[in-house]
C-alpha cells in the first residue's frame, strides 16, 4: 500500500482514498477477485487503475463504449500513465501499434471493448503477455434482467476459466439484490469479496413536478437554476428528442439531438460536442449515456419517466459527478405510467419477466408519488437504509400536504363505474364537474348519478386525483386510441369504503421558494461566478482544444474552484492542489500561476 500511496498523491494528485478505494485496492494488490458496487462518481477507476500499476504486468479493462473508454484514456495520458486502448475507432496502423507496446511491456493499462477481447486471436495475443488484472467495468451489463444487457457480458466467464490466477475486479453503480446475484453467477465471482459503498449521492437534488405543461416546466427550471451549465435531458422517443432540441435552439439554448435513429457520424458528432464543450445541453434517448465521463453534467431532467429505479438511478447519476451540486429534475404525467404499463404488456418478454418488470416501474412509480424524503425511497430500494431526511430534495425543502382522499376516490371510482368505463380522463372530469358538453348529452351522462358531484375540486385537482388513482393501480387505462379508463380489482375495497386512501397535494404552478429552502439552497451553491472564474475556465478550454482533449481531462471543475479559493502563487503551492500530481505540475503549473498573477493584479488595478 505504501506504493498504492504514492501513486495516488504523486500521479493523480490526491491525498488520502475515499469509501472503499483503499480496501479494494489492497485486495487486488494482494491478487483476489472483487466485486465493487460505487457510485458514479465514488472513485471506482482508482480501484483498478491503482493496483494495475502497482502489480507487474499489464492491467486490461474491460469498458462497453468507445467514447467511455477514450475519456479514461486521454485523462490517463495526461496524468503521465501508460496507457492505451483497442476497438473499432482504431485504424490498422494504429491497432499494430497498441498491440506491440503491449507485447513489449510497455502498457499499464489497456483498454478493451468486450467483443474484441472474445475473440480468439486477442486471448491468444494477451496469453503472451504478464496480466496484472482484469477489470470489468459496468458489469451490470451483464443482468439479463437489466436497462444495459449486452449479451457479450455473459462470455466474459472466459477470463476465469483461460486465466484461473489473474485477479479479477466486476465494477458497477447500480445494482438492485438480483443484478447483483447475476453478476456473481454468470462472472463467477462466488468467491469473490463484496465492496458496497453507499449509493447515496448527496450532492445531487432531486426534483419530480406533475406535468402540466413539460416544454415551459424545463425552460422555467433551466433559466432559474442551469444558464451556461452542461446537462442532459431524457425523453421517451426519438421525435421527441428532435422536437425539444430544436425548439430549446430557438429559445437560445445549446442543445443537441441524440437517438439511435440518427446516422453514427451525427451521433459521434453531437456526442463529441458535448463532452469537448463547456455548457452544451444533449436531447436523448437512453441510447446515450452510459460510461459517460464527462464531470460537469450540472443537470439530468427527464421528461419522460423512465422504465425503472435501476434506470432513473443510473441516469441521474450521471449529473455532478465532480461532487459538486448538481440537479436530478423529472416532469411525469400519468400518460407516462400508461404507456409504459402498455409497452410492458405487449412486448414478447415471458411472464416471470414482466412481472419483475411490473414491479421495477411500480416501485418507480411509487417514488415519484410519495410524500416521504426522496432520497430515503431511493437508497431503501437499493437495501440502504437510510433514515434521516435528507434536506435536499423537494419532499424535504418543501414538504407536502396531503389530504384524505376517500369520497373524492368514490366519485371517481364510481363516475368510471357509471359511465360505462369506456371514456377517457377528459370526459370522466367534465361529468364530475357537470358540464354540458356535446359528448355528455351525447350519451346521457347528465341523467347519471355522478353528474357534478364533484364541484368541490378543480379540473386540475381531479387530473391530480385520476392520476394517483392509476399510479396506484386502482384504474387502468386501455391504450386503444380513446384512452377509455377502468377500474381494477384493486378499487373495490375503496367503493364499498372499506379502504381510504390519502392523496397528495400537488404545488402550484407558481409556487414560490420559501426563505428556509432559499436558505438551503445558497448553501448548496459551491460554484463561483466571477471574472477569476470565467478566466480559469477560458484557459483550461483554450489548453484542452489544443490537445483535442475534453476540458476536464485538464481539471475537474474541483480542482479550479480550489485554485479560484487559494490562489496560489508558487509550483509548491500549485502541488497542493487536489487533483494536480506531478505530470500535471509540470504541463501547467506555470500557465495557472501566470494567469493568477495576471487576473489579480487586473483586480487591484
Amino acid at each position: 500500500m505504501h506504493s498504492a500511496q504514492r501513486i495516488l498523491q504523486t500521479v493523480f494528485g490526491y491525498s488520502d482514498f475515499r469509501n472503499n478505494q483503499a480496501a479494494v485496492i489492497r485486495h487486488m494488490i494482494q491478487g483476489n477477485d472483487a466485486l465493487v458496487l460505487m457510485p458514479t462518481g465514488g472513485g471506482k477507476s482508482l480501484c483498478f487503475q491503482i493496483p494495475a500499476m502497482v502489480r507487474e504486468g499489464v492491467g486490461i479493462v474491460v469498458s462497453p463504449l468507445i467514447a467511455l473508454m477514450q475519456d479514461q484514456v486521454d485523462a490517463l495520458l495526461q496524468l503521465g500513465v501508460k496507457a492505451a486502448l483497442l476497438n473499432s475507432s482504431l485504424d490498422a496502423k494504429s491497432a499494430i501499434e497498441v498491440e506491440e507496446r503491449l507485447l513489449n511491456g510497455e502498457l499499464d493499462l489497456l483498454y478493451v471493448a468486450p467483443e474484441r477481447l472474445l475473440t480468439p486471436k486477442f486471448l491468444q495475443l494477451i496469453k503472451q503477455v504478464k496480466i496484472a488484472l482484469f477489470a470489468i467495468d459496468e458489469a451490470h451489463c451483464v443482468s439479463q434482467w437489466g436497462h444495459d444487457f449486452r449479451p457479450e457480458y455473459i462470455q466474459l466467464s472466459v477470463l476465469h476459466e483461460q486465466f484461473p490466477n489473474v485477479p479479477r475486479i466486476a465494477l458497477t453503480a447500480t445494482a438492485d439484490e438480483s443484478t447483483k446475484r447475476e453478476m456473481i453467477e454468470k462472472l463467477g465471482l462466488a468467491s469473490a469479496r463484496q465492496f458496497i459503498s453507499s449509493f447515496d449521492r448527496p450532492n445531487i437534488r432531486y426534483t419530480i413536478v406533475p406535468k402540466q405543461n413539460s416544454r415551459q416546466q424545463l425552460l422555467d427550471f433551466l433559466e432559474e437554476n442551469h444558464k451556461g451549465d452542461a446537462g442532459i435531458i431524457y425523453c421517451l422517443s426519438r421525435k421527441k428528442v428532435e422536437e425539444l432540441s430544436e425548439w430549446l435552439v430557438e429559445k437560445g439554448w445549446d442543445a443537441l439531438p441524440y437517438h439511435a435513429g440518427l446516422s453514427t457520424a451525427v451521433r459521434q458528432k453531437n456526442q463529441r460536442r458535448f463532452i469537448r464543450e463547456e455548457g452544451c445541453i444533449i436531447v436523448a434517448t437512453v441510447a446515450f449515456g452510459m460510461g459517460i465521463d464527462k464531470p460537469n453534467v450540472r443537470f439530468v431532467a427527464h421528461l419522460n419517466l423512465p422504465k425503472s429505479m435501476e434506470g432513473y438511478y443510473q441516469e441521474t447519476g450521471r449529473a455532478g459527478r465532480d461532487g459538486l451540486p448538481a440537479n436530478a429534475w423529472l416532469a411525469y404525467g400519468v400518460t407516462d405510467v400508461v404507456i409504459l404499463r402498455q409497452m410492458l404488456g405487449d412486448s414478447e418478454a415471458t411472464e416471470q419477466r414482466k412481472r419483475v418488470e411490473r414491479s421495477k416501474l411500480d416501485a418507480l412509480v411509487g417514488f415519484c408519488e410519495t410524500t416521504l424524503c426522496r432520497r430515503l425511497v431511493l437508497l431503501n430500494y437499493f437495501g440502504e437504509h437510510f433514515q434521516a431526511p435528507c434536506q435536499n430534495c423537494d419532499n424535504c425543502l418543501q414538504p407536502v400536504a396531503t389530504w384524505d382522499g376517500k369520497i373524492a376516490a368514490q366519485m371517481a371510482l364510481s363516475c368510471v363505474y357509471r359511465t360505462g368505463q369506456r371514456f377517457g380522463i377528459k370526459h370522466l372530469i367534465d361529468v364530475l364537474l357537470g358540464k354540458n358538453t356535446p359528448q355528455i348529452e351525447r350519451f346521457d351522462h347528465d341523467k347519471v348519478s355522478t353528474f357534478g358531484i364533484g364541484k368541490a375540486h378543480s379540473q386540475s385537482e381531479w387530473q391530480s386525483i385520476f392520476r394517483q388513482l392509476i399510479t396506484a393501480n386502482l384504474l387502468t387505462v386501455d391504450v386503444d386510441g380513446f384512452g377509455s379508463v377502468r377500474l381494477t380489482q384493486k378499487s373495490a375495497p375503496i367503493l364499498r369504503g372499506q379502504e381510504t386512501i390519502a392523496f397528495r397535494k400537488d404545488p402550484e404552478k407558481s409556487r414560490r421558494k420559501s426563505k428556509s429552502s432559499e436558505k438551503k439552497e445558497q448553501k448548496h451553491r459551491a460554484i463561483p461566478n466571477d471574472s477569476l472564474w470565467q478566466a480559469l475556465k477560458n484557459k483550461r478550454l483554450e489548453l484542452a482544444r489544443e490537445q483535442e482533449v475534453p476540458p476536464y481531462v485538464i481539471f475537474h471543475d474541483s480542482s479550479l474552484i480550489e485554485i479560484h479559493e487559494k490562489k496560489p502563487k508558487t509550483l509548491q503551492e500549485f502541488a497542493e492542489i487536489s487533483g494536480v500530481g506531478q505530470s500535471k505540475l509540470k504541463r501547467y503549473g506555470a500557465v495557472f500561476i501566470k494567469l493568477m498573477r495576471e487576473a489579480l493584479s487586473l483586480s487591484t488595478s
